[in-house]
């Protein structure tokens, strides 16, 4: 049926059909089975990508926080240099854009509250307060308790986040 389309399409236009133009079935399968295997290849190679970044995102928040700690620390409108209150007050003063809001991890400081760990959401207007050590940064998934992150290793915090 198709080699008779072929045919008549070819006569209109003034050629003459050859019958061995063209692609058989064999090699379409072969190269849409070449392309899956590429697309496996890819798929495989990028399927950690997602946890690394969220694990840099993580560090890089953490480290914005602890220089905001110290800039906030150092500021000449601190005249007893002590340690923000809470992430609201880093925000407030300028010292960072807004607070971290992921749901692969949470980053906060002693004096917020996390209403709701299980989202990952940092919430500074209700809930438990964390951290004991003035101006510590506090890292870690949601669901899991946090940990503080100048103390952190591979297993807790920025190295655990997925």
């Amino acid at each position: 049926m198709i080699r008779h389309i072929r045919d008549t399409v070819a006569r209109r236009r003034g050629e003459e059909f050859d019958p061995e133009s063209g692609f058989t079935l064999i090699e379409l399968l072969i190269v849409i089975v070449v392309l899956g295997i590429l697309a496996a290849t890819v798929i495989f190679a990028l399927g950690g990508v997602t946890s690394q970044s969220a694990q840099a995102a993580c560090t890089s928040d953490a480290k914005t926080y602890e220089v905001a700690i110290a800039a906030y620390e150092n500021s000449a409108t601190n005249a007893t240099n002590a340690p923000p209150a809470n992430t609201a007050a880093l925000v407030s003063g300028g010292y960072i854009h807004q607070a971290a809001n992921n749901t692969h991890y949470i980053v906060a400081i002693t004096g917020d509250s996390v209403t709701d760990n299980t989202t990952g959401v940092n919430n500074t207007a209700a809930g438990t307060s964390i951290g004991a050590t003035a101006g510590a940064v506090w890292v870690g998934k949601p669901g899991v308790a946090l940990t503080n992150y100048d103390l952190e290793t591979g297993a807790t915090g920025c190295g655990s986040v997925s």
